[in-house]
This record gives C-alpha cells, structure tokens and sequence, in this order.
C-alpha cells in the first residue's frame, strides 16, 4: 500500500472541512485531538511517576532509578523518577501521598516517613499510603576524609569532648535518619545530641561532596552511598553501625566492637496512595515484585553494596506500624529532645515571605490612595484587575483541572484572559482553538508528561 506524503494529508484535511462548512480551526482541533483521545484506555497507558524524596545522586535516588528502569519492561510504558526534595523528605513523603490514586504514581518511602510527623513537620504517616513491597535495608556508617586526624572512633570522640560544637556533620536533613544515627552514637558515648553541629544537606550524595570540600568534618550514611569514595581511597570509614561487620569490607569495625553498644539502619520501599483501587494495585504488585526477585535487580544490589531486604506488602505494613511506634518513643524521650528541636520551624520563612508580601500590598494600596489623578487611578485599578485576573486563572486550574481536564480548563481560562485583554472574539477563538490543542499534543501525547486528563480523558 502507498504511503499518503504528510502534506498532501493535510491539504486533503483542510479541503474536507472547506466544503462540510466546518471551520478551519475547528476542525483542526478534532485532527489534533484524535491522537489523545484514541488512547488505549487500559491500565497502564502513560508514563508512570516514582517519586523520590532525595536528592539525585543518593542511595534512594539510585535504588529508584534501577527499579524505574525494570519497571518500564514490566510495564511497557517510561516510569519516571521524580526527585522531589525538601524539608528533611515532607516535600517527596507529601506529594506521593497526596497524588492522584489512579496507579500513575509511587513513592520510594524511607525511614524518615516515620519520624516527620513526631517531629510535627507534616500530618502524613505510612497510613496515608499503601505499601507494595520493602526492596532495601543498610546499616549507617561514619566517613572521615582521607587527611583527618582521627584514626577511630574513640579518638573523634575525643576531640568532640574537647571542642563541642566545634566540628560539623551532615549526611541528610536535620532530623533524618542519619543524623538520629549520629545523635544515638554521641549520646552512648556520654556526649550530648548536639556536641557536633549538624548541617541540614538533602542527601547523602551532596553531604559527601561537601565532606570532600571541607565543608564538613564527617558525614553519616550508609555505605553503599559512600561506596565509589572509599574504594577510591579519598575517604575512610571509622566504623559501620551494624551487628556486624560488612562481609566485601572486613576491614571496617563495627561500633560495637569500639566499645559502643548502638547500631542504627535505614530501609526504602514502594507505595502507592492509599486510595488506589485494588485492580491496579494488584497490576502494580505483580510487576514490583518481577522486579523486586529477579537476578538482575539483585545483581544490582550486590555490585553497588546495597543490602537486600524484600518484603511483602502485609510484612512490610506491619514493619512500619512497629517502627512508627518505635520513632515515636524515641523522638518523645528527653535524650532526643536536642535532635527534634529546631529554631526555627517549617513554616518561619513561609510566614516571613507572607509578611513581606503584605507589607508590599500595603505599599500598593497606600500609594494608589495618595495619586489623585484619574488617568493614575485607571491605570492603578487597570494593574490591579491584571494581577486578580491572573491570581484567578491559577485558582481556576487548581480547582477545576483534575474535574475538566487540562484542555478544557485551558481553554476557560485562555478565554478568560483574552477576553479581559478586548481581544476579538474571532481572532480570541482561533487562538484558543490552535494552541491549547497543540500544547495538549506537544506534551501529552509526543513528550507524555502526565497533564491532568479530567472527564473526557484529555
């Protein structure tokens, strides 16, 4: 059969609708909209999201990207990692458990899910998601640049007694689980939570780069992350918090055998919110644990020094109902009472940028009073319904988007603005008719980004 060239397919399009009448826009709306709304509807049909709470680059950030990679074989449709980062792991925790339940969206849940809510950083707990499988577990371990003074564990702890407050750490955010390993080893070794200044980094990976730069003097995580460093000889470990040694590592001592009974660890899994339905979860289950126990997964596991650790969905749920327990007689206790409290909360800079703005509307408004003339009164009344249209046409998106579906509301609100802005109504048509439908098929149906799909599913 003979291919129809491109061009002659649209002048063919263009003649069809000349002579039914129907005009030229409108019926290049139906040739742009076909495409997407032609779509498989079984599950799954577009990209996937796995959110990610960490920084690129980290242990978790890693895990996810080799079980995106999986997946997307499994699935047959791109699973994107998405590194949603900020305040100590709420931002990623948050956003996954609040996404839409429809099987387009994981997170890879850590162990700070567990501990942002005693701290009263966020009201998400492992209730507001449902858990398809646990998939990693390491032990935390110390790092020291190559050229520190200390040689092990009771010699830095010297130099701590000495100094406190003198020397600086990192690893993740303050409060993370890495820094409790940290706090959990300073306070069995008689010093306070806060004898070693703890800077607040969103993962181990940029922790370990500022470890490097002499921006801090140790850094605690796991050893997998900080793996490619030490077998590059730029940093040592001065123990590993473990009941045992690390079996490719025997060189390295546990704390225990320093004399200091503690020992501390982080996990990584899948969830889902909890919401979704159990047909796609099932779907979804099926295709994590394909993963999960194939040998390349596991290979994975093994080359880059990452302990293995599967669980079942009902294992792993009673897994974080213990632990959340746990955490929450732990950050309770007057011992951690240094590491949980903050100077400022998670909502002082919020508040200051919420004042600043009203100081600057307060501005505006005074300053509109004090102009007499009518022209500047127009043009003050003029820019004033300007920055309410635009603050309209947000609230409009958020509020009707996941109902409408991204190229009605679009359109609404493409209207809205031109016709505020006196724009012929026919020329305002043609424009609405063209490029909503051409971003609609430029990003969601040739680049897949996950646009909300509403009613009509486009």
């Amino acid at each position: 059969m003979r291919l129809i060239p491109v061009e002659f397919k649209f002048r063919l399009y263009f003649r069809i609708g000349r002579l039914s009448g129907v005009p030229v826009a409108l019926f290049l709306v139906a040739v742009l909209l076909l495409p997407g709304c032609a779509r498989d509807t079984s599950y799954p049909n577009r990209p996937i999201s796995l959110i990610c709470p960490w920084s690129a680059g980290g242990g978790t950030d890693r895990v996810a990207r080799q079980i995106a990679s999986q997946l997307e074989r499994e699935m047959g449709v791109p699973v994107n990692v998405i590194n949603a980062t900020g305040g100590g792991g709420v931002t990623g925790h948050t956003r996954g458990a609040l996404a839409r339940p429809d099987g387009y969206s994981m997170t890879m849940i850590t162990a700070e899910l567990n501990m942002l809510h005693w701290r009263g950083l966020t009201n998400i707990t492992y209730r507001d998601y449902r858990p398809l499988m646990k998939v990693n577990q390491d032990n935390a371990a110390l790092f020291v640049r190559k050229d520190a003074p200390w040689q092990n564990l009771e010699e830095l702890a010297e130099a701590i007694r000495e100094n406190p407050g003198n020397l600086q750490a990192s690893g993740t955010a303050f409060g993370g689980v890495w820094h409790v390993s940290l706090a959990g080893w300073l306070l069995e070794a008689g010093l306070s939570a806060d004898d070693v200044t703890w800077i607040s980094i969103n993962g181990s990976a940029p922790s370990l780069q500022e470890l490097m730069a002499g921006g801090v003097d140790m850094v605690a995580c796991s050893f997998p992350e900080a793996k490619s460093l030490y077998d590059a000889g730029e940093i040592r470990s001065l123990g590993v918090m473990a009941e045992d040694r690390l079996a490719d590592y025997p060189e390295i001592p546990t704390f225990g055998e320093q004399g200091y009974d503690w020992s501390s660890q982080t996990w990584r899994g899948l969830a889902v919110p909890d919401q979704i339905s159990d047909a796609r979860y099932d779907q979804l289950l099926q295709a994590v644990k394909e993963v999960v126990e194939s040998e390349e997964y596991h290979r994975f596991l093994e080359n880059s020094g990452f302990g293995s650790s599967a669980e079942s969905p009902e294992a792993f749920l009673q897994f974080l109902s213990e632990e959340n327990q746990t955490y929450g007689k732990i950050f309770n206790s007057q011992a951690f009472e240094d590491v949980v409290s903050q100077r400022y909360g998670p909502m002082f800079f919020p508040y200051i940028i919420l004042a600043l703005m009203g100081l600057i509307l307060l501005k505006l408004i005074v300053s509109a009073d004090l102009k007499l003339a009518e022209e500047a009164n127009a043009m003050q009344q003029a820019d004033y319904g300007y920055m309410a249209l635009m603050i309209g046409a947000v609230i409009i998106y958020l509020l009707f988007a996941e109902q409408l579906g991204f190229v009605i509301s679009a359109m609404l609100i493409l209207a809205l603005l031109l016709w505020q802005l006196n724009v012929n109504w026919s020329t305002a048509v043609l424009v609405i008719l063209v490029v909503v439908p051409l971003s609609y098929q430029l990003f969601a149906v040739y680049l897949r980004v996950p646009l909300p799909w509403g009613l009509f599913g486009w």
